[in-house]
């Protein structure tokens, strides 16, 4: 995986946001993301591209507001996106539009791609998709259009599959294939799921990694941070967040922390991590409201929230900035670096920190990205990742000239279907994701009476023919059931998505939508299968 350490491990970006909004990209391929509701300045960035000539291809399933604008809109079967860029790269290599100086000077294992690819004809990734083979030649000469400068740009619904990490491989193989990393107005970018979530990778806040991504088998890099702080580590790995319920329920776990996390609305089937949360000795919740889960736990530290403290968030294009206290936090609520300082203390060992920068500046003494930065340096715009020395400009774009590892390894990947398909006792499918007008499981937004006026409600989009067969009417109630849960809602008839599919967004406790979605993992990331299950509907009235 090293080969693609930026892509797959870190999901940073590889070039700027500014890229779309300065006319550098010529064709941008968003496929699993939808700008619009789950990052609007991406999106209006995305939109200043096209009125600056951009051509836009849009695989999804639903056809958003991009994919009405876009010069081709790609409406393929839900979780085939394998597939789907399997048989663009096999267009690609067979109508010889592949960037063979590009392959030959920086990247390897090209053999192995082809013999995978050699199935993935037109005619099976259309019966796999349901997307026509015109529309698949169509999709391939444009992304790879030879002398332009392509950019894929993808979010949550390629990663919050089983098979997430085959689907970044996928999108890895056709971009190296066609050249398109390593330039203005290229690259994969990958949008993240939330505020700082690319900060907190590069935290090392992962099972798998310390901070700047360096491996557990790093003994240099544990005997620096062992000297520093006077302790012994564990070198080891630790359990994915998934994970943790199954061991709590088996007996290994017997307490939690929960840090800015709300499990109870936010995990894949939610009621398993309830059964557990339920099973535990002691759990602590620190925060800035009284989460679903924080009303669950043993104690509750109140936090400051961003407005209330100083520090950095790091977004999704590797930019490092600062964010700056404007008031005081209200009652007995700390920032959280003091709140972590105060609980070590208790605990037998003090962490001498005056401030936000001081913990910064040790930062920057021990993750290589950030070694040339200081508060001084990233005061106005910050700087992108990896900056290291101090006189270093920042990384607008990544592996120009070459990669972290010299050559681009192509890691060729099968198309598996998604786990759980729809069948008779469940013929129908769910797909979730978000509405403009809120952040995450609602626990700011909701709080906030000009935001909840405008959307206030859950609603399910059915199709009109699923409506017409079901007898349900424009805001008629209807149960969803899954394997797991079952919620009651109300629908909205809308043909942006497919028949047989119903779409809901998660913001909502009182439809707590993930009480009915898988929590199958992907055999690498162990992130979620979020994005489709298996449902029945019924109808109340």
């Amino acid at each position: 995986m090293a080969s693609l350490a930026i892509t797959l491990g870190s999901g940073a970006m590889t070039n700027c946001i500014s890229d779309f909004m300065n006319g550098e990209s010529d064709v941008i391929f968003m496929i699993g993301s939808n700008p619009d509701t789950s990052h609007p300045i991406t999106g209006l960035r995305i939109r200043q591209a096209i009125k600056k000539g951009a051509k836009l291809i849009v695989a999804d399933p639903r056809r958003t507001d991009f994919a009405k604008q876009a010069n081709l809109w790609i409406n393929h079967q839900p979780g085939t996106d394998v597939a789907l860029i399997n048989g663009m790269s096999h267009i690609v290599l067979k109508e010889d539009l592949w960037d063979k100086e590009y392959v030959k000077e920086r990247t390897e294992n090209m053999e192995e791609l082809e013999i995978v690819l050699e199935k993935y004809t037109p005619e099976y990734v259309s019966e796999i998709t349901g997307v026509p083979v015109d529309a698949l030649y169509e999709a391939a000469r444009l992304y790879a259009s030879p002398g332009k400068k392509s950019a894929i740009v993808y979010g949550m619904g390629i990663a919050h599959w089983a098979a997430g990490t085959d689907n970044v491989k996928a999108i890895s193989n056709l971009a190296l294939l066609c050249g398109k990393i390593g330039v203005r107005g290229g690259g994969i970018n990958p949008l993240r799921g939330q505020n700082n979530v690319q900060g907190a990778c590069d935290m090392g806040a992962l099972f798998n990694t310390l901070p700047g991504y360096a491996g557990l088998t790093r003994d240099d890099i544990f005997d620096k941070y062992e000297k520093m702080w006077g302790v012994k580590m564990p070198r080891k790995q630790g359990k994915p967040a998934t994970e943790v319920w199954d061991n709590i329920l088996d007996g290994n776990i017997r307490g939690i922390y929960v840090f800015g996390e709300d499990p109870v609305l936010a995990d894949p089937n939610a009621g398993h991590a309830v059964a557990a949360i339920d099973k535990l000795d002691f759990m602590v919740v620190q925060d800035i409201f009284l989460t679903d889960t924080a009303k669950k736990a043993d104690v509750v530290l109140p936090a400051a929230c961003f407005a209330e403290k100083d520090g950095t968030f790091t977004c999704s294009e590797r930019r490092v900035q600062r964010i700056r206290k404007a008031f005081d936090p209200p009652g007995e609520a700390k920032a959280d670096w003091e709140i972590f300082c105060a609980l070590s203390a208790k605990m037998g060992y003090e962490m001498h920190y005056d401030s936000a920068s001081d913990i910064f500046d040790e930062v920057c003494s021990l993750t290589p990205q950030y070694a040339g930065m200081s508060y001084e340096r990233i005061d106005e715009k910050g700087l992108q990742w990896p900056v290291p020395t101090k006189d270093h400009p920042g990384t607008p774009v990544l592996h120009v000239g070459q990669f972290a590892r010299g050559k681009a390894l192509f890691m060729p990947t099968d198309y598996e279907p998604p786990k759980e398909q729809p069948d008779d006792d469940y013929p129908m499918l769910l797909t979730t994701g978000r509405d403009v007008e809120h952040y995450n499981f609602g626990s700011m937004t909701r709080r906030t009476p000009c935001i909840e006026k405008i959307r206030s409600e859950a609603l399910a989009d059915v199709h009109p023919v699923d409506a017409e067969r079901l007898g349900i009417s424009e805001r008629s109630w209807i149960r969803i059931k899954s394997r797991r849960g079952e919620v009651k809602v109300r629908a909205t008839i809308s043909d942006r998505v497919q028949v047989g599919t119903i779409f809901m967004p998660y913001h909502y406790a009182e439809v707590p939508i993930n009480n009915l979605t898988l929590n199958h993992l992907d055999k690498l990331s162990r992130s979620p299968q979020y994005k489709a299950c298996a449902i029945k509907v019924e109808v109340l009235g």
